[in-house]
């Protein structure tokens, strides 16, 4: 069963942002998962949530969205974008 990555960011500072976003394509394919959305525009249309930049990744299952997550290659560019953005994620099981 695939799993996805939900994550909102806060961007603070897009310039150093973009350390981070250039590094983390190849550790999403390093595990076999992809973007399914990376950005761009929203639409509210119940509730009070006003996300900031919406990513929705996709893995090949639970077990490999935790090890994508947990994985050297992820956690070494975590502090890129610790420094510059707030993150919410959630990894959830899906169809």
């Amino acid at each position: 069963m695939s799993a996805y990555a939900i994550v909102n960011i806060d961007v603070i500072d897009p310039k150093a942002y973009e350390a981070y976003r250039s590094r983390s394509l190849a550790t999403v394919q390093q595990f076999g998962g992809r973007f399914i959305v990376r950005g761009g525009n929203w639409e509210v249309k119940e509730g009070d949530w006003q996300p900031k930049r919406v990513i929705l990744l996709e893995f090949p299952d639970m077990d490999t969205a935790r090890r994508w997550y947990d994985s050297d290659a992820y956690q070494s560019i975590i502090p890129y974008r610790s420094g510059c953005a707030r993150t919410d994620m959630v990894l959830v099981e899906g169809l």
